[in-house]
């Protein structure tokens, strides 16, 4: 069974609709709805032209264009950024310029992907001890390369 996710567009954005380069791809491209500039070292609310109404037990998660990232020194954030099934507002990518120089977005310019993830039913429960692991209390670079 195929779920249906309802989309509204920002009055005049109708061209920016999320789309998929090919049908096997697992995210949708979103666009800008604003042509802006990028300073460096700051992070900028680019809005898409998008409202998406998500049943309950999903999310859509704002993950970055890896050529972005790559060609320009372009990141989200807070990647991955949730949107939750509750949220009617317009959605945005908050987006970081970790180059050199201000990078010109132009409207309709992809920024970002969008996927949709059904969320498991999860309870959690308070306790006063876990069962041991081999990782034990291991954090951060504990597994390799330090």
């Amino acid at each position: 069974m195929e779920l249906e996710i309802k989309i509204k567009m920002e009055e005049g954005a109708e061209d920016l609709f999320p789309t998929k380069a090919h049908s096997s791809d697992a995210a949708w491209d979103l666009r800008a709805r604003l042509s802006l500039e990028l300073p460096v070292g700051r992070s900028t609310l680019v809005p898409t032209g998008i409202y998406i109404e998500l049943p309950e037990n999903y999310e859509a998660q704002v993950r970055p264009r890896s050529g972005l990232a790559l060609k320009h020194d372009l990141m989200l954030t807070n990647s991955p950024g949730t949107i939750d099934a509750g949220y009617r507002g317009e959605v945005g990518v908050i987006m970081y310029n970790g180059g050199k120089t201000p990078y010109k977005i132009e409207r309709g310019d992809r920024i970002a992907q969008m996927v949709i993830c059904k969320l498991p039913e999860i309870k959690l429960i308070p306790t006063d001890a876990l069962s041991d692991s081999d990782r034990g209390k291991g954090g951060f670079g504990s597994s390799g390369k330090k």
